[in-house]
């Protein structure tokens, strides 16, 4: 199943993005590393889980969308909704801003939840935002920071739930945030931001198609209709864009189409758990945190399992592979497991008892796959 891809840290990933727009826009510390048109208001319209290879596959339901400028960049690693979301606030990879996975060790004997911030145990959730304050667990300057700084505009269009959790004060700080309530509303605020000002910065975020991919899969008829939608959505904002604004589409991560032969079962396996302290990350990425000197010995132990369901590195082999980005952190290495699991072709490791709803889930995502890390970058100007 050949090599793991590795993102494309400083000439092609998500991390490179916002750095892009933001020196068109004269904030100053910002590179221009990608080729995107010169625009003075920007709307970045993040699509949840619209994977490159997915919307290659299903371009008739989205015309709009394939029929833009552009090709595909990485998304980072992991490629998972909290990773890539801080990547696009903060502008760097994972091993600067220390968002590492979907949930992490922040401590000993304790995971984090970057999406909750917090954890699901006993049937009840507990929220973290005061034992590990978001500003603290992600101490980098925020892009939207430093751009509201500079002058630019900065509104950040998204669910109206998300206003105050622990990931948007982690990632989104310095932004305008303006909530929304559906499809109509985010065009809406875009919109108004791109008029608002003489040089603006609008991310919006659209999430409900991730949410199909996971519950019915990548590609199923409830997908690809919901891919119309988002299709809608962006050549509405295309459609009222200012003279010197521009619209860019991109994602946080692609997806992959997981079948019941295709799981393993780390609640199941004995030999799986032999020495291990605490397991993170989701079913196509792992961060496996082992016992005091057992890490040769559960590291042979998935090699014999896994086979090549999985490319397996340690902490120190996954950063010297430049998995989490050309620099790493000491806080983020310290979060990383001892041993990284990333899934190959459709695999993944799940636990059905103490994740049921993540392990039923069709789509999953994650890893160094083309499926998992290959994701658009279109844009639209006016005119």
């Amino acid at each position: 199943m050949g090599t793991p891809l590795v993102p494309r840290y400083g000439s092609g990933s998500l991390a490179d993005v916002v750095p892009s727009i933001m020196a068109g826009l004269g904030v100053p510390g910002m590179a221009a590393t990608l080729p995107l048109p010169e625009a003075r208001r920007v709307c970045l319209l993040l699509v949840d889980g619209l994977g490159w290879e997915q919307l290659r596959a299903h371009q008739a339901d989205a015309p709009f969308l394939t029929g833009l400028a552009g090709a595909e960049i990485t998304a980072g690693f992991p490629a998972t909704t909290a990773t890539s979301l801080t990547t696009i606030g903060t502008g760097v990879p994972s091993g600067v801003h220390g968002i590492v996975g979907y949930t992490f060790a922040v401590s000993d004997d304790e995971l984090i939840n970057a999406l909750s911030w917090g954890l699901h145990a006993g049937g009840k959730s507990v929220d973290f935002r005061d034992k590990y304050v978001p500003e603290q667990v992600q101490p980098v300057t925020t892009a939207f920071q430093r751009a509201t700084d500079a002058g630019v505009l900065v509104r950040v269009a998204t669910q109206r739930g998300f206003d105050g959790t622990g990931l948007t004060r982690a990632a989104f700080r310095g932004g305008e945030f303006a909530g929304v309530f559906g499809l109509g509303d985010l065009a809406m605020q875009a919109v108004d931001a791109l008029n608002a000002a003489s040089r603006v910065f609008c991310y919006a975020y659209h999430s409900e198609l991730d949410l199909l991919g996971h519950v019915f899969g990548p590609g199923s008829k409830a997908w690809r209709y919901q891919l119309r939608q988002v299709d809608r959505l962006a050549a509405t904002i295309a459609e009222e864009l200012p003279p010197d604004g521009m619209l860019v589409v991109t994602a946080d991560h692609g997806m992959v189409a997981v079948g019941q032969d295709d799981r393993v079962d780390y609640d199941h396996e004995p030999r799986l758990r032999e020495g291990v302290r605490m397991l993170g990350g989701e079913p196509r990425v792992r961060h496996v945190y082992t016992e005091a000197g057992a890490l040769p010995d559960v590291r042979a132990a998935w090699i014999e399992l896994l086979g090549d369901r999985a490319w397996l590195a340690t902490r120190d082999e996954a950063i010297e592979a430049g998995w989490f980005g050309p620099e790493v952190a000491g806080y983020a290495r310290r979060r990383i497991g001892d041993l990284v699991v990333a899934a190959r072709g459709e695999s993944a490791i799940v636990r059905t008892r103490v994740e049921p709803k993540m392990a039923a889930l069709n789509g999953q995502h994650g890893s160094l796959t083309a499926a998992d890390q290959l994701i658009p970058l279109l844009t639209a100007t006016a005119g």
